[in-house]
């Protein structure tokens, strides 16, 4: 960056050579530095006073240009202080530009005298004076009474002029551009009447109706009284179809994510007999549990439903082992796998598209393995930093949309080669009638309706059936989950 040197003097200023005065000029060292030297008009960092008033030999840093865009930024901390010296490449202050935090990094040498700007000033224009900076040894006492206003005030500094160099002859004055003469306004009659009626063919209303909503005047045909354009005329334009308006929709682009699930799901709806199983679950007394063991679990864990119902499958898939099964080619021979172990795939919604990263092995972790596990399995995913082993090899998946409340009940595609997925809706209060010894009475139940989608090639319709059941028993006496 160039700087350009303001210098004031006063009567009883002391005058120094160049040479003596010299001082580098800074330089901030960022990433958009070659821009800005490409692009912003020449700014000073350093602007150079000497013995202004009673005050030493000094020179003013002032607000730099962080970035191409900048007019003005926020002070944030300071890393000097007066009397601290400074060394090309230091820290001086934060600065907040428009773009981001950033740190003014000093490349000058000297010591800094005063902090003009404090920190949390606000919108402090590029150029402005924030500190006074002084050369090795000098009197920095000298400078506590120092004020903006003895810097010239909170307006950047101006440039430095240049003067024109002169020429051994005398110039001669360019001439004047000849101007035209001043036409004298038409007053006929017959020229100024197109005026008068263009005026008239649109009411007042109207016209600033037409500029509120955008409608073309030009070529509009009025309906009132000589053709006047009305605002019942500007109320009832359509505009055309225009070709130069471009189309009315956007083409997005598909990601490499989005291919594959579509290609998967569309093959999973092609070669699965898709069948569906739903039931509801009573899910107060697991939400009771939920409260009592988060609330003894001193912060290390926050246990979701969703951590209950992946343990859950994984139970009822011990106890229905044909579900946790997948058809298979081997050899060339079609056989159905049936898995040893539960490994569960959790859906996740990623701005990409969905994906389902695995819990191997449920039937041997506990409720806070599990819940530790989604939790870090479902950032990495959304932060596409998954290993392709962590989401490849599940043998049934879970895929829970009761965060959203409208969402009551829904069907999912399943996952292939797996032969289940179990949908999972949103929590409801129910009122339900219970007997006692005094007779009905109404109680409300949390309840949840889920929904079991089966390859009919892998899990016939009553295994189905039976590993639904197994799975309503577990959620509704949670304490199973703990055995």
């Amino acid at each position: 960056m160039v700087a350009s040197a303001v210098r004031m003097r006063t009567p009883s200023a002391m005058f120094m050579s160049r040479g003596a005065a010299a001082m580098r000029r800074p330089q901030v060292s960022y990433k958009f530095q070659e821009v800005i030297q490409n692009q912003l008009p020449t700014l000073s960092a350093l602007s150079r006073y000497y013995a202004s008033k009673s005050f030493p030999p000094h020179t003013l840093i002032s607000m730099p240009a962080l970035s191409p865009t900048m007019t003005a930024g926020n002070i944030g901390t300071w890393q000097k202080k007066a009397g601290d010296g400074l060394q090309p490449g230091d820290v001086l202050v934060e600065i907040e530009t428009d773009k981001a935090q950033m740190d003014f990094e000093f490349q000058d040498e000297g010591i800094l005298a005063k902090v003009l700007k404090e920190s949390g000033e606000k919108d402090v224009a590029v150029g402005a004076p924030i500190a006074v900076l002084v050369e090795e040894g000098a009197d920095i006492s000298a400078f506590e009474s120092f004020t903006l206003a003895d810097a010239g005030g909170d307006k950047p500094a101006p440039a430095e002029k240049k003067e024109e160099p002169k020429s051994a002859e005398p110039s001669t004055p360019a001439p004047a551009p000849e101007q035209p003469a001043a036409q004298e306004p038409e007053t006929s009659g017959e020229k100024l009447q197109p005026a008068l009626e263009r005026e008239a063919s649109i009411s007042p209303a109207a016209k600033a109706l037409a500029l509120e909503k955008g409608v073309p005047i030009k070529g509009l045909k009025g309906t009132g009284r000589g053709g006047v354009i009305t605002k019942e005329d500007i109320e009832k334009y359509k505009p055309a179809a225009s070709a130069a308006a471009g189309p009315a929709y956007e083409d997005i682009p598909i990601s490499s994510m989005r291919k594959t699930i579509a290609n998967r799901l569309k093959q999973s709806m092609a070669e699965n007999p898709h069948y569906f199983v739903s039931t509801t679950l009573s899910v107060t007394k697991l939400l009771k549990l939920r409260q009592a063991l988060n609330a003894s679990s001193e912060g290390k864990y926050k246990l979701s439903v969703n951590d209950f119902l992946v343990k859950a499958c994984a139970v009822a898939l011990q106890k229905v082992p044909q579900v946790n099964s997948s058809w298979q080619e081997v050899d060339g021979q079609a056989v159905i796998r049936q898995h040893k172990t539960a490994d569960i795939s959790v859906a996740v919604a990623t701005p990409v598209g969905l994906i389902t990263p695995v819990v191997k092995n449920v039937s041997g972790l506990g409720l806070s393995s599990i819940s530790n596990q989604i939790k870090d399995l479902g950032k990495r995913a959304r932060d596409n930093k998954l290993k392709p082993e962590e989401y490849q090899g599940g043998t049934f998946t879970i895929s829970n949309m009761g965060m959203n409340p409208a969402v009551e009940r829904f069907t999912a595609v399943i996952n292939p080669p797996q032969a289940g997925i179990l949908a999972v809706g949103t929590t409801r209060k129910v009122a339900v009638p219970v007997e006692t010894e005094e007779g009905t009475v109404t109680e409300w139940d949390d309840q949840i309706i889920v929904t079991g989608s089966f390859d009919h090639k892998v899990v016939d319709g009553a295994v189905g059936g039976e590993w639904i059941k197994e799975l309503k028993k577990v959620v509704e006496n949670p304490l199973e989950l703990l055995l």
